[in-house]
């Protein structure tokens, strides 16, 4: 397994993880690729209209990606 495959896969175990958290306040949230050093997610449910989905996912969830993955240098919500 390539190391950008293992990145991808330790990435969606986290989203996992931190899916529960989201799914509390009715949101979700949907990995969608990892590109370039960056995180695509899609923020679902209540998350959508949240003032402070900016804050979760810089503060929170990028935090702790780039906790366990020093690769990663950002994060961005894919408004599909």
């Amino acid at each position: 397994m390539n190391h950008e495959k293992e990145i991808e896969n330790k990435i969606k175990e986290m989203i996992e993880e931190i899916r529960p958290y989201l799914n509390m306040d009715g949101g979700d949230i949907e990995f969608i690729k990892y590109e370039e050093h960056y995180v695509y997610v899609k923020l679902k449910g209540h998350c959508i209209d949240c003032l402070g989905q900016d804050f979760t996912l810089k503060n929170y969830i990028l935090v702790m990606l780039q906790q366990e993955i020093e690769e990663i240098e950002g994060i961005i919500n894919v408004e599909l």
